[in-house]
C-alpha cells in the first residue's frame, strides 16, 4: 500500500528522501513488493529521470527478475528510455527477443493468459520496444526476423486481443530493417482488415496502411476501390482515417482532388479537433503542391473561413510569411500578392458575412501591404471597407488593432484622405484606451508624411531591425540615478536568491533520534553563497542539529500509555484473539476467443458497370495518380521529387555583432542540448544477465568508464574478464520465471581477448603523448588485413583520439580511408575523415583527431569505418564509447571567485547520497571527487567543501558539498541546464563504486 501511494502522490521534491528505501525493496523476498518498487521508479523515472539515472543497472537486474510480474513491470521503464534513446540499448536486443519467444510460446503461468491467449499485453510491449530497437539497423533486425515470423504465426486466433497483437507485429515489422518475406505476410494481414466488413478491423486496417504507405506505396494502389468507399462510409473515425491515408500519399498531381474531399469533410464535421487537425494538414498541402496562385489564396481562404478561430495561429503565420519573403521571381510575387488583395476586397464586398476573427487579421494585414500594387482600385475605397469593419460588433479589440495598422499603412501612401480623418475623430473620444490611442498616434504621423514614410517603408515587414540590445542610450540616465544613491539593478535570478536565502528550506532530517532509522536524505539549508555565512553550519538557525544536543527523547512522565505495537492497548487487553483462516478463490475456466466469419472475396469484374461503379473509378484514378511504380512518388515525410511550389526565398540580412560576449554562460547554455536521461549500462553490473548478444568489437562503455576514473593515473581498457566476474552473480540452472516449463535461457560467453602474439606489430604512442594523461591501447576492431586500435589522450583543450592502423599482411595497402560518422553529441573539430597514402607491410599507421562535446549525455557512441580498396576491398567498421567525463576539466579558481560565479549562475540540482564506511570523512568524499570526476578543491570550511570544473572548451559546473549523518548532499550549479544532471550522475555512480 505504501509502495503504491509513494508512485501516485509523492511530488519531485520528494523523491530524493524516498528513493533508497524503495531501491532496497527491489531485493524484497516477496515478488508482488518487487513488482511495486519497479512501479514506483517508473513513475518517478517519468517525474524526474535524472534523479534515478544511478539505478539504471537495477532496472536490467529487475528484466531478468524469476517472477514474470516484476519482468512485466520493468518493461514499461524500458519502453519510455528506449523512446528517448535506443542506442544505449541495442545489447539487450537478445534479451527482449527471448523473452518474447517464451511468451508466445506459452512458457509463462496461465494466470497471464487471455481468453488463451499468452500475455498478450506483454507482447504488444515486446513488439513495441523490438521496433524502436531493430529501426535502420540490419543487424539488430536480424535478430527478430524469427520472433515476429512467429507472433504473426501464432496471433491466427479470431479474437479483438489477436488483432491488436497483429497489429503490434505489423507495425513492427515495416519499422524494423526489412525482409521481404515478412513483409509480404504482413500485407496479407493488412489486406484481411481492410476488406472486413467490421469497422474495428477496418479501421485497424486504415491505421496499418496509414503507417506503412511511406515504406510500400503500392499498398494503396491493391485497395484504392475500398478506400474510395470508406471516404462515403458513415463512420466518421473511418472517414477521418481514410483522409489521414490520402494526405500520406498526396503529391503535385492529386492534390487538388485529395484537398477538396479534406474541405467537405471540414464543412460537416463539428469537432474540434477534427478541424484543427485538418485544416494544418490542408495548409501544409496547399503550400507545398499549389498548381497556381489563384488555387493557393482560394484554398487558404477555405482553411480560415471553415477553420475558423479554431486554426492554430502558425497557420497565418507562416502563410503571411510566405507572401512577405516570396520566391525567386520578383514578377511572380507581385502576381500572388495582388490575387490575395483582389480576393479580400471581395469578400468585404460581401456587407453580412461574418468572417472570423484571425481571417479578418489576414486581410487587414495584407491590405496595409500590399493594397497600392493594385492600381485600379482608389486607395479610400479600400480605407472605407477598413473603416466600416472597425464599427462592427462583432470584431475584436485585437481585430481592431490589426485594422488600425493597416489603415496607418495605407495613409502613409496617400497624400489626403476624409476616411481617415473621419476615423481619427470618431476614435479619438472612444472609451477603448486601446483605440484612442491608435488615433491619436495615426493623427501625429499624419501631421508628419515624410516621418509616416520613413517609419513605414513600402514592403519592409522582412527587413531587419539593428536592436541596441545593451540598451546603451540609458547609460547617462543609470548614471545620474547612481550617482543620486539610488540601488544597482539586480539580474532576476539574483534577486530571487537573496530572497530564498532567508526563507528556511524544505528539511528531510529527521527530529533528534526518535526514529528508529534516520531517514536517508538531507537538504542543503538556504540558497545563498556557499562561501558565505552557509559555510559555518552551526550558525544557521536552519540546522536541525541543534536539536539533536537539546534532548534525544520524549518526555513521557505522568502519561498513561494507551497505544503500543499491538495498537489500542485497552481495546487488545479485552479481546481474545483469532487466528484468520486462509480463503480460497476458485478459478473460473477462460472463454473461447469467438470466431470471425473470412472476409468475403470479390466477385470477378462484371462486364458491365453501374454508374456509381464508374464515378468511383474515376475518383479513383484522380486520388492515386501518381502511385505507380514508375511515377515521381512524393510521399510526406520523404525527399520530393518535383519542385516545390512555393519555395521560400529569406529576405531577412543576418547581421553579426562585432561585440564579444560579456556573460560566458548565456553562449554555453545555447550551444548545448538537453541533458539524454538514459546512459547504456555494461552488462557486468547486475545479475542474472539474460541477454545474448551480436556486437561488432568496440570499447564497451564500461571500459571507458574505467578510463574516466583515472585522469592521473591512467588504467588499461579492460576488454576480458568477464566470465569472471560474473562467476558470482550466476543465474541457477532454472528457467527465466521460475516455471519448470519455460526454457533455460544462459547468457552467451564474453568474446575471448586476443593473445598480442598473434599481432603483427602492437602500437605506441610517441613520447609527446605519453606524458599526457591517456588511457591504454585497446583494440577496436580486425580483419585478416587490418587491425584497429585507439588511445584516449586527455589535453588541456579537447579529447584527443588517436586511432592506430596496423597492416597485417605482406604487402602495402594504398588509399585506406578512415571516416568518423556525423553524430548529435560530439562534435569533430577537424575533418572527419582521413586518409592513409600508403601503409608499408606489417607496418603501423596513426592519425589523431580532436573531439568535444557538442551536445551533453551522460554517455554517446562515436562510429566509424575504415575502407580500402585493394586486391581485396576490406571494410571494418567500429563504435567508441564516450563519457561525459571525458570532456570535463578541473577548473582552478579563488574562493571569492568561486562565491561571486555562483550567485550569478541559475540552473542547479540538489541531491543526497549515501557514503560508504571507506568515506567517513568529508576530506575522503572530497579526494574521491578529485581524483575519479576531475574536479578541483576550491576551499572546504567544517563540514561543508566548494569545487568547480568545465566543460571543455569553457562552460563551468560549481559544487557545494557538505556531509551529516552519513549523508552527502551534493548541490549543482552551472549555466548549461544538462551539465549538473549528468555530472550528479557521475557523482552517484563514483560513490557507490567507491
Amino acid at each position: 500500500m505504501a509502495l503504491t501511494i509513494v508512485s501516485q502522490i509523492f511530488p519531485r521534491e520528494m523523491i530524493p528522501a524516498v528513493l533508497p528505501l524503495i531501491e532496497d525493496k527491489l531485493q524484497h523476498s516477496k515478488e508482488i513488493i518487487r513488482r511495486k518498487a519497479v512501479q514506483a521508479l517508473y513513475k518517478f523515472y517519468l517525474i524526474a529521470p535524472n534523479q534515478v539515472q544511478h539505478i539504471h543497472d537495477k532496472f536490467r537486474k529487475a528484466l531478468c527478475d524469476r517472477d514474470a510480474g516484476v519482468m512485466a513491470a520493468s518493461l514499461h521503464i524500458y519502453l519510455q528510455m528506449i523512446k528517448e534513446n535506443s542506442s544505449g540499448y541495442k545489447d539487450l536486443t537478445g534479451s527482449f527477443v527471448t523473452i518474447l519467444k517464451q511468451v508466445v510460446g506459452g512458457k509463462l503461468p496461465i494466470d497471464f493468459n487471455y481468453h488463451s491467449v499468452p500475455a498478450p499485453w506483454l507482447q504488444i510491449q515486446l513488439l513495441r520496444i523490438l521496433g524502436l530497437l531493430g529501426k535502420d539497423d540490419p543487424r539488430t533486425s536480424e535478430l527478430m526476423y524469427d520472433v515476429l515470423d512467429e507472433s504473426l504465426r501464432r496471433a491466427e486466433i479470431n479474437h479483438n486481443i489477436t488483432y491488436a497483437i497483429l497489429f503490434e507485429c505489423v507495425q513492427t515489422i515495416y519499422t524494423i530493417h526489412p525482409k521481404s518475406e515478412l513483409l509480404e505476410k504482413a500485407a496479407k494481414c493488412i489486406g484481411k482488415f481492410v476488406l472486413s466488413p467490421k469497422i474495428n478491423l477496418k479501421y485497424l486496417g486504415l491505421k496499418a496502411l496509414t503507417c506503412v504507405i511511406q515504406q510500400d506505396p503500392n499498398l494503396a494502389l491493391q485497395h484504392q476501390m475500398t478506400i474510395i468507399e470508406c471516404l462515403d462510409h458513415p463512420d466518421p473515425i473511418i472517414k477521418r482515417e481514410t483522409l489521414e491515408l490520402l494526405y500520406r500519399i498526396t503529391n503535385g498531381q492529386n492534390v487538388i482532388v485529395i484537398v477538396q474531399k479534406m474541405l467537405d469533410y471540414l464543412k460537416e464535421s463539428r469537432e474540434e479537433y477534427a478541424v484543427i487537425n485538418l485544416v494544418g494538414k490542408i495548409a501544409e498541402l496547399a503550400e507545398k503542391y499549389a498548381p497556381d496562385n489563384g488555387w493557393f489564396i482560394q484554398t487558404m481562404n477555405a482553411v480560415f473561413s471553415v477553420g475558423g478561430d479554431a486554426v492554430h495561429s502558425d497557420i497565418p503565420n507562416n502563410f503571411l510569411r510566405l507572401l512577405a519573403e516570396g520566391f525567386d521571381d520578383g514578377k511572380q510575387d507581385d502576381q500572388l500578392r495582388m490575387y490575395a488583395v483582389r480576393s479580400y476586397l471581395g469578400l468585404l464586398e460581401e456587407g453580412d458575412a461574418l468572417h472570423p476573427q484571425k481571417f479578418l487579421q489576414v486581410m487587414s494585414w495584407v491590405l496595409g501591404e500590399y493594397s497600392s500594387l493594385v492600381t485600379d482600385v482608389d486607395p479610400e475605397v479600400i480605407l472605407a471597407k477598413l473603416h466600416s469593419l472597425l464599427k462592427k460588433t462583432f470584431v475584436t479589440s485585437e481585430t481592431k488593432a490589426w485594422i488600425m495598422a493597416a489603415v496607418t499603412k495605407i495613409a502613409s501612401r496617400t497624400s489626403y484622405s476624409k476616411t481617415v480623418n473621419k476615423l481619427i475623430q470618431e476614435f479619438s473620444n472612444s472609451l477603448d484606451t486601446c483605440m484612442r490611442q491608435y488615433a491619436f498616434e495615426l493623427k501625429h504621423l499624419c501631421e508628419d508624411k515624410a516621418l509616416m514614410k520613413n517609419l513605414l517603408p513600402f514592403d519592409a515587414s522582412c527587413t531587419d531591425m539593428v536592436v541596441d540590445a545593451s540598451l546603451s542610450f540609458l547609460d547617462g540616465f543609470v548614471s545620474e540615478g547612481l550617482g543620486r544613491g539610488a540601488a544597482p539593478y539586480k539580474p532576476h535570478h539574483q534577486r530571487q536568491e537573496e530572497k530564498l536565502s532567508q526563507e528556511k528550506a524544505l528539511n528531510f532530517e529527521p527530529y533528534g533520534l526518535s526514529f528508529a532509522s534516520s531517514v536517508s536524505s538531507s537538504g542543503v539549508t538556504g540558497r545563498q553563497s556557499p562561501t558565505g555565512l552557509s559555510f559555518g553550519s552551526d550558525m544557521s538557525g536552519n540546522s536541525a542539529e541543534t536539536g539533536h544536543k537539546e534532548t534525544n527523547t520524549l518526555k513521557l512522565e505522568g502519561v498513561r500509555k494507551l497505544w503500543g505495537k499491538e495498537g489500542y492497548l485497552p481495546k487488545k487487553e479485552s479481546k481474545v484473539g483469532k487466528e484468520n483462516e486462509p480463503q480460497t478463490v476458485s478459478c473460473g475456466s477462460l472463454l473461447a476467443g469467438q470466431v470471425v466469419d473470412p472476409p468475403v472475396s470479390r466477385s470477378d469484374q462484371v462486364a458491365s458497370l453501374s454508374e456509381e461503379d464508374k464515378e468511383k473509378q474515376q475518383l479513383a484514378s484522380s486520388l492515386f495518380i501518381g502511385l505507380g511504380p514508375n511515377a515521381g512518388v512524393s510521399l510526406m515525410g520523404k525527399a520530393d521529387t518535383a519542385t516545390q511550389k512555393f519555395k521560400r526565398k529569406s529576405k531577412i540580412t543576418e547581421t553579426q555583432t562585432s561585440e564579444e560576449a560579456s556573460d560566458f554562460q548565456n553562449s554555453a547554455a545555447s550551444d548545448f542540448g538537453p541533458l539524454l536521461d538514459t546512459v547504456p549500462i555494461t552488462m557486468e553490473d547486475y545479475e542474472g544477465d539474460i541477454c545474448t548478444r551480436l556486437r561488432k568489437a568496440s570499447l564497451c562503455s564500461s571500459d571507458i568508464v574505467e578510463d574516466n576514473l583515472a585522469f592521473e593515473t591512467p588504467q588499461s581498457l579492460k576488454q576480458c574478464g568477464l566470465d569472471v566476474r560474473l562467476s558470482d552473480s550466476r543465474l541457477s540452472q532454472s528457467s527465466l520465471f521460475a516455471d519448470s516449463n519455460i526454457e533455460i535461457f544462459q547468457p552467451s560467453p564474453s568474446a575471448q581477448c586476443e593473445s598480442a602474439s598473434t599481432m603483427p606489430l602492437f602500437p605506441s604512442l610517441p613520447e609527446e603523448l605519453q606524458e599526457l594523461a591517456h588511457s591504454e591501447i585497446a583494440e577496436l576492431c580486425q580483419s585478416d588485413a587490418l587491425a584497429l586500435y585507439l588511445c584516449k589522450v586527455w589535453t588541456g583543450d579537447s579529447l584527443l583520439l588517436t586511432v592506430f592502423v596496423s597492416n597485417k599482411t605482406t604487402s602495402a595497402l594504398n588509399a585506406l580511408n578512415l571516416v568518423f560518422e556525423e553524430t548529435e553529441h560530439f562534435q569533430i573539430l577537424e575533418s572527419p575523415t582521413y586518409q592513409f597514402p600508403v601503409i608499408e607491410a606489417r607496418s603501423v599507421e596513426r592519425c589523431q583527431k580532436r573531439v568535444r562535446m557538442d551536445k551533453i549525455c551522460t554517455h554517446g557512441i562515436l562510429s566509424g569505418s575504415v575502407n580500402c580498396q585493394s586486391e581485396v576491398d576490406t571494410h571494418l567498421e567500429f563504435s567508441v564509447t564516450l563519457s561525459l567525463l571525458d570532456f570535463i576539466r578541473p577548473m582552478v579558481m579563488t574562493t571569492e571567485d568561486f562565491g561571486k560565479l555562483w550567485l550569478s549562475l541559475s540552473n542547479d540540482v540538489k541531491q543526497n547520497i549515501k557514503m560508504s564506511p571507506s568515506q567517513d570523512s568529508l576530506s575522503a568524499a572530497l579526494d574521491t571527487l578529485q581524483q575519479k570526476l576531475k574536479l578541483h578543491i576550491v576551499d572546504v570550511i567544517g563540514n561543508e567543501g566548494i569545487l568547480a570544473c568545465q566543460l571543455l572548451p569553457s562552460v563551468p559546473c560549481l559544487l557545494h558539498c557538505r556531509t551529516h549523518s552519513g549523508m552527502l548532499a551534493l548541490w549543482f550549479r552551472s549555466p548549461c541546464s544538462a551539465l549538473p544532471d549528468g555530472l550528479l550522475y557521475q557523482c552517484q555512480k563514483v560513490m557507490e563504486e567507491s
